[in-house]
């Protein structure tokens, strides 16, 4: 039977995903913190993780960063509200399995981790949608607030803007194309 820990600080969300993986035969732990994950993963070695982006204190990354330098072979998929090319690109980077934006079901979690990321992935170039401006804009304030570890100050400072400037920019919901 496999198991899987799933990390988010939303109670309400992550005890319907508790719910569901347990009457699909899933053992399941449960975490709303990167510490209380990391503590869970090390009693209880789960063969998969679903971690959030954003919570209190430590992020996802953090953890991503952390839970594979203790247990390497666990497959992690990062789902989250605030999706970004830069953060799905950072969290691979760190040995993520996959990377989902929020609102994602159960089968849409399960295909993510029994996907084989060893096969090339087939794209028809002649389908590439181009981002608009304001994506384009997100996308780069998420690289430079990663660049700058989350520190708002100093990412307003690099994109020479004012920082409640980028924290308004911020606080709005990503572009979606």
């Amino acid at each position: 039977m496999q198991s899987i820990i799933l990390v988010d600080d939303e109670d309400h969300f992550r005890s319907r995903l508790v719910r569901a993986f347990t009457n699909r035969g899933y053992t399941v732990y449960q975490a709303a913190d990167v510490d209380e994950a990391l503590k869970k993963i090390k009693e209880n070695r789960p063969d998969w993780a679903l971690v959030d982006l954003k919570m209190p204190d430590k992020s996802g990354l953090d953890l991503i960063r952390e839970a594979k330098a203790f247990m390497p072979t666990l497959k992690i998929v990062v789902l989250t509200g605030y999706g970004s090319i830069a953060t799905a690109t950072e969290a691979i980077k760190l040995g993520a399995h996959f990377y989902l934006p929020k609102p994602a079901d159960v089968d849409d979690i399960l295909n993510a981790f029994e996907r084989d990321t060893d096969l090339p992935v087939e794209s028809d170039q002649t389908d590439f949608e181009v981002p608009s401006l304001a994506r384009a804009e997100w996308e780069h304030i998420q690289r430079v607030l990663n660049d700058c570890d989350n520190n708002i100050t100093a990412a307003a400072h690099k994109l020479g803007i004012h920082r409640r400037t980028l924290q308004r920019k911020l606080y709005k919901y990503a572009p979606q194309k």
